[in-house]
């Protein structure tokens, strides 16, 4: 194409690969060929579901442990009595107590990622839905981040753990790591994602699993979408 530098010209090639199916091995390998930028780019999987966003059981939401974490550490706070706030910050909350952060959150501090309660403080925590509730940071049982089990649950939303849940098209979309992984790692990461994603098919969606997950794709922040073959998942 006239008028085209070099390296536009490359990355018109390489978008036109991104629209066939690949396996995950060779989209790896083709997103690493992406010009680069000047940050380290966060890769992204979207995965297409057969289901209703409609309906309320169709609906997904949950989260995944990264085997190869995300490439960064979350921000966690803790909402737990006083005699767990120790094991909380031994485990990498930034924050941990109970009436005190809550009032501090009511006051709009709101600098981190995670939120984790133990079952006995949602009570009060509740009261901070206005604040929590728009931004996905109040704590849920299906997220994992309602537990007794307070010191695991920081120590997983700190080494990678992602939450996901589907938007109004059906569709997940959640970070797997970075661009500068080894392609194993990536692969690894995809994986484990895409098999909970596979094992928590809602049981009022008809058909089987392999036909519950439409599409898949994975793009880094500045390259283009690359399908994935379903086939290579499995």
């Amino acid at each position: 194409m006239p008028g085209l530098t070099r390296k536009q010209q490359a990355t018109i090639e390489l978008a036109a690969k991104g629209k066939e199916p690949h396996s995950i091995p060779d989209a790896v390998k083709l997103l690493k060929t992406f010009p680069p930028s000047k940050f380290d780019q966060t890769v992204e999987v979207a995965i297409h579901l057969s289901i209703d966003p409609r309906q309320a059981e169709q609906q997904l939401r949950g989260a995944v442990s990264m085997p190869n974490g995300v490439g960064k550490s979350a921000k966690v706070i803790c909402f737990c009595p006083s005699d767990k706030v120790d094991a909380a910050k031994a485990a990498g909350a930034i924050e941990a107590g109970a009436d005190d952060l809550i009032k501090k959150i009511d006051g709009g501090w709101l600098d981190f990622e995670v939120a984790i309660a133990s079952p006995d403080m949602m009570r009060d925590v509740s009261k901070l839905g206005r604040a929590l509730g728009p931004k996905g940071l109040m704590p849920n049982p299906k997220l994992g981040t309602v537990t007794q089990d307070i010191s695991s649950a920081v120590k997983n939303a700190k080494s990678g753990q992602v939450q996901y849940k589907n938007d109004k098209s059906g569709i997940i979309h959640a970070g797997i790591g970075k661009l500068n992984f080894k392609e194993e790692d990536l692969f690894e990461n995809l994986k484990a994602f895409y098999d909970a994603i596979l094992k928590s098919k809602p049981d009022t969606v008809k058909g089987s699993k392999r036909s519950f997950i439409k599409k898949v794709s994975i793009a880094s922040t500045m390259g283009f979408g690359l399908e994935i073959n379903l086939g290579s998942l499995l």
